[in-house]
């Protein structure tokens, strides 16, 4: 159990307001306008400067208090392109459209801790609140980074956090170094001679030719990686041929690739590049790899990942701080932030049972019952990183 966290009951009631509100109207990569207005009104409305526009739809909300350090916080604030099947009253009014991540509830948590540390600012220095778009395979965490989120807004550090549906309510993780994975992505052209179906020796198979493709970049992972390190090759997509009858010219294979060290992650591009040669010399088939650098790994720094682990102990008992979870496969935009400044990612514990759903899935939705803790471990590390002085808080 954890204690109870000493948020207002009316800063719990608005988080529960604005979470369910964004969760209805979800809005995905660079499209969050109406969810960054809710966000700018609610940092307004708490009196704190708010400046909009990094990455189109980007939030940030600065609360000072005196001289000292500055850290910032981050949340996301976009949604996927799927449909949602749930039926809670407040599920996605927009078709195709839904929060199946959780970002409405990471959004209401910053919200909440901004609502509290702005009405008791218990601490002394800079907190910048992060709201950042298109987090989900549009690298907005990039973009805010490249258009000078860390000029304009000057942090000694940056946190992040992300609800686990697979972590028991009341459970933190966090681990030191590398905790998310590399995210690439690729394209293969496969272009052969189209012919009669019923006369392949006339033509170039270009659809036998990219089922070896498919095969053999398998083994990349199999026989090229060592057993103590960790690849995934995924072909996700196959498109090619219009009827029945014919072989056709062209067939494309999209996918993704995840690793969690630069050395394995060049060592699989070069391998997927040798395969792709080697399979088109073999059929006489041109082979086109189109391999693209997608995010980095979340890499959390010593001293700022202690820290997270600090906070989140203050909220709950020390065992049930997680500090060495295994790397995940999944991946983060986060890492664009780290690549910048030192900081951590936490995952705070969602689930209540073994059913839940994941995210990612249609039937998921934001566990409320984490708010109150969520924004707490917000409140907490402020506290911590930006310490006021003796004498105030003895006042306090």
């Amino acid at each position: 159990m954890y204690r109870d966290p000493e948020i207002a009951e009316d800063t719990r009631a608005r988080m529960l307001a604005w979470r369910r509100d964004i969760h209805a109207n979800p809005e995905t990569a660079f499209e969050e306008h109406r969810t960054a207005n809710v966000v700018a009104n609610a940092l307004m409305l708490m009196g704190l400067p708010v400046h909009r526009g990094l990455a189109g739809t980007g939030v940030v909300g600065t609360l000072k208090n005196g001289e000292g350090p500055s850290i910032a916080l981050r949340a996301d604030l976009d949604a996927l392109n799927m449909q949602e099947l749930g039926t809670q009253p407040h599920a996605s009014k927009c078709v195709g459209k839904m929060h199946a991540c959780g970002h409405d509830g990471h959004t209401a948590m910053l919200l909440g801790a901004a609502e509290h540390l702005s009405r008791h600012k218990p601490f002394k220095g800079t907190v910048h609140f992060v709201f950042q778009p298109a987090e989900e395979n549009e690298g907005g965490g990039r973009v805010m980074v490249d258009e000078g989120l860390f000029e304009q807004f000057p942090a000694d550090a940056v946190y992040g956090m992300h609800n686990f549906p697979s972590l028991p309510r009341g459970r933190f993780a966090i681990r030191k170094g590398t905790m998310t994975a590399f995210l690439d992505t690729f394209e293969i052209v496969v272009t052969g001679k189209g012919s009669h179906g019923a006369m392949p020796e006339t033509g170039i198979d270009s659809v036998v030719v990219s089922a070896q493709l498919v095969n053999a970049l398998q083994t990349i992972v199999s026989r090229r990686t060592g057993a103590t390190d960790s690849a995934v090759v995924s072909v996700t997509q196959i498109h090619g041929g219009d009827t029945w009858n014919v072989i056709p010219e062209t067939v494309v294979l999209r996918g993704t690739v995840r690793t969690l060290d630069p050395g394995i992650q060049d060592q699989t591009q070069a391998a997927m590049q040798q395969i792709c040669d080697g399979v088109a010399a073999t059929h006489g088939a041109k082979v086109a790899l189109d391999y693209r650098r997608g995010y980095p790994g979340v890499v959390n720094t010593p001293a700022e990942t202690d820290a997270a682990i600090a906070a989140a102990a203050s909220l709950v008992e020390l065992a049930q701080v997680h500090t060495d979870i295994p790397p995940a496969m999944g991946s983060e935009d986060f890492a664009f932030m780290l690549q910048k400044r030192p900081g951590a990612y936490i995952g705070i514990g969602a689930g209540e049972g073994p059913n839940d759903p994941n995210v990612h899935n249609p039937y998921y939705d934001f566990n409320d019952n984490i708010l109150p803790l969520g924004a707490a471990y917000w409140v907490a590390l402020v506290k911590q990183q930006l310490p006021a002085s003796r004498d105030e808080s003895m006042m306090r």
